[in-house]
């Protein structure tokens, strides 16, 4: 594959979607060109390419219509189907429609919780206590699980986890004396260890924002 030929990665480091899908590609060994966007002022090709001006954005110009992969979740499982040398993609049906359902309810209820705990003023709040109360009863539902197994994935971080963590670690990053506060000790656990995790270290360096020639 010529240098031309690279996928090209729209990203922004601290956003969780984007996070999620440089995590996948990081594990599966994916070359690709990286471009860190300044939301405030994202280059004309990337709204060429998907013109809802979100992050990450995939761009596969190697492929014959040079597709375009807009959700972090494809990106993700675009990746690990190209290659999964740690086995994040469950092993069976069951397994991933078990994945596909906690992933869903990140990226639908706990997520808009998540922004209306974080930025109350946007949608007209005047706290985000209520919508911290509605996403934590799903958090213990997570430290649940996380007491009886060592992943949401289960017995080694999946694609489930890389998936969830992200957002999970917003939240936690809300308000941390609130959440370290909480009785969820597992799933503390195991978003330290996420966050300590040299995978993590990798995916969140820093980048110069893209320019174009």
């Amino acid at each position: 594959m010529s240098e031309s030929d690279l996928p090209v990665l729209y990203s922004f480091r601290r956003c969780p979607y984007a996070m999620r899908s440089r995590l996948a590609l990081y594990v599966s060994g994916m070359v690709y060109e990286h471009r860190e966007v300044v939301l405030k002022s994202k280059p004309a090709h990337l709204l060429a390419l998907s013109p809802k001006g979100t992050v990450p954005v995939l761009w596969l110009p190697g492929t014959a219509d040079s597709k375009v992969l807009e959700q972090s979740l494809d990106i993700m499982l675009w990746a690990l189907h190209q290659h999964d040398p740690l086995g994040w993609l469950p092993a069976s049906g069951v397994a991933m429609a078990d994945a596909q359902a906690l992933i869903a309810h990140n990226d639908g209820p706990f997520k808009q919780q998540l922004d209306r705990y974080k930025y109350p003023n946007r949608s007209g709040l005047d706290c985000g206590a209520v919508d911290r109360d509605l996403a934590a009863v799903w958090l213990h539902g997570l430290d649940a699980r996380l007491s009886a197994q060592s992943f949401l994935a289960g017995q080694h971080f999946g694609l489930a986890d890389a998936a969830v963590a992200p957002f999970v670690r917003q939240f936690a990053h809300t308000d941390p004396g609130w959440f370290a506060a909480q009785p969820w000790a597992a799933l503390a656990s195991w978003l330290a260890a996420f966050e300590g995790s040299e995978l993590f270290e990798v995916v969140m360096q820093k980048h110069t924002p893209w320019q174009p020639a």
